[in-house]
């Protein structure tokens, strides 16, 4: 076993609660991106509560092995709920809000996982 590997089963809810928290770290801010983009100057905190949801939908979903379909309607159905509590929005609001969000969401998510693998891909 490496120094960092004790044997006892606590590292697989570790591994799982840094998931969430940095999903939902991730989701956090590619929320206020959108916000910003949307609404103009918005505060941050706002940002902070919508982030952990559908961070929690997608890694209760992966871990149950749910479908994906299923689990990315019910996180978006949940983002807008959110977003539109949060800032105050009316329908419309909300919708063009959560879409912005969804889109910088997998536009970040994509380049930052090419640039992971291009860096672990390197020679040497």
């Amino acid at each position: 076993m490496g120094p960092l590997q004790s044997g006892v089963g606590s590292a697989p809810a570790v591994a799982v609660a840094g998931t969430v928290a940095l999903f939902a770290l991730f989701l956090s801010l590619t929320a206020h991106i959108a916000a910003r983009n949307v609404l103009g100057d918005v505060p941050i905190r706002n940002a902070f509560l919508v982030g952990p949801v559908p961070a929690a939908v997608a890694v209760v979903a992966t871990a149950l092995e749910l479908p994906s379909i299923p689990a990315v309607v019910v996180a978006l159905v949940l983002d807008a709920a959110l977003v539109g509590y949060v800032y105050g929005l009316d329908r419309r609001l909300t919708a063009a809000v959560t879409g912005v969000h969804a889109v910088v969401s997998v536009i970040l998510g994509s380049v930052l996982f090419s640039l992971y693998v291009l860096v672990r891909s390197a020679p040497g």
